[in-house]
């Protein structure tokens, strides 16, 4: 087991470093006003966690501005229709965080008054709330000395410590390595600052080591390996699915749209009707002279997809599949990244028709 005191002066090297170098975020509570006695609000934790996941910090700036304008507190997040809040979601991907962000911010209202439970295995009971969510809560809002494991403290810890298992095999020691780092006060700060290590310094390709606080005791630097870690299996080639996507305005300008099954890919979101994504089955939602005007491609976790948009006008009668959307209700922004890209491919058509 590694001295105790050498584990406390790595976390101590970190926090000082995080009290100089913190990054400004519209969800974080600064170091300064940390230590004067603000606490952060737990809502806005835990609605930032869920946000980041699988997703950019830039990208998340916007939407976390919008969410919380838009729903100030857990509770108002509760009382929102769920066509809103998959609205607002719409282009953040992964569309099962909004269903349970919705889940979840209603268990908290219902179960525990408005109240953010305090600790992991209390927040583990929550809808979406995995061991990372939880852990980053517990640290985060309450400052409990709970672990937080993400991409970049991988990186971190495998650096620091040597660690050459590939991942994800790996895990369970970088985790174990990481909580012996882990401070019992000053957890949540602690948190923020391995995760900005990693995000900051200790990134990938390019590492600075001649700024980092853990220079001096970082093994992968000292052998000059720091950019082969951490490790990782080579990755599995993802499958190719097909599909055909149809999109129709009628008359008047109205679009027609259909709101997926909440259960499945970009569950509970308003798109164009289509065939299913396997290249088999499925028809026009209406027979009319549709047009083939190319192709788009997006990559979802398990597959990419290929989609030939075809498009055309409609009688403004009642389609066999969807309905029609007005203009003036019809915005574009609502819709998933594919259906956004498949909207732009066919704009032009509508505007020469």
């Amino acid at each position: 087991m590694r001295d105790v005191a050498e584990t406390e002066n790595l976390s101590a090297i970190l926090l000082a470093w995080y009290d100089r170098n913190a990054r400004i975020m519209p969800w974080r509570t600064p170091p300064a006003d940390r230590l004067a006695g603000v606490k952060p609000d737990p809502y806005r934790v835990w609605l930032s966690e869920v946000m980041l996941q699988q997703t950019t910090v830039a990208t998340v700036h916007d939407y976390f501005r919008r969410f919380t304008t838009r729903w100030p507190s857990v509770t108002d997040l509760a009382n929102a229709t769920d066509t809103d809040v998959m609205a607002e979601w719409a282009g953040l991907g992964y569309y099962a965080r909004a269903r349970n962000l919705l889940a979840c911010a209603r268990a908290v209202v219902r179960d525990h008054a408005g109240n953010f439970p305090t600790t992991c295995d209390m927040l583990l009971s929550l809808p979406g709330i995995g061991p990372y969510t939880a852990a980053a809560i517990a640290a985060i809002a309450y400052d409990k000395p709970a672990t937080v494991v993400d991409g970049n403290v991988e990186r971190v810890i495998s650096r620091l410590r040597l660690i050459t298992e590939p991942l994800p095999a790996s895990k369970p020691k970088l985790t174990r390595l990481a909580a012996g780092l882990t401070p019992a006060k000053r957890a949540g700060d602690y948190a923020q600052a391995i995760m900005d290590l990693g995000a900051t310094i200790c990134t990938p390709r390019r590492p600075a080591c001649d700024i980092c606080p853990w220079r001096d005791p970082c093994s992968a630097r000292a052998k000059g390996v720091q950019t082969d870690l951490p490790r990782k299996l080579p990755k599995t080639i993802k499958p190719v699915r097909t599909g055909t996507i149809w999109i129709a305005r009628n008359d008047t300008g109205a679009w027609l749209v259909e709101r997926r099954p909440d259960r499945g890919l970009l569950g509970g979101m308003l798109g164009f009707p289509g065939t299913p994504w396997d290249g088999e089955g499925g028809h026009a939602p209406a027979t009319a002279d549709w047009q083939t005007l190319g192709e788009v491609r997006h990559t979802f976790t398990h597959f990419h997809l290929i989609l030939t948009v075809q498009a055309a006008i409609l009688p403004a009668l009642n389609p066999e599949r969807g309905y029609f959307l007005s203009q003036a209700d019809f915005h574009p922004t609502d819709l998933p990244t594919v259906m956004r890209k498949a909207y732009n491919v066919a704009s032009n058509f509508f505007v020469d028709h």
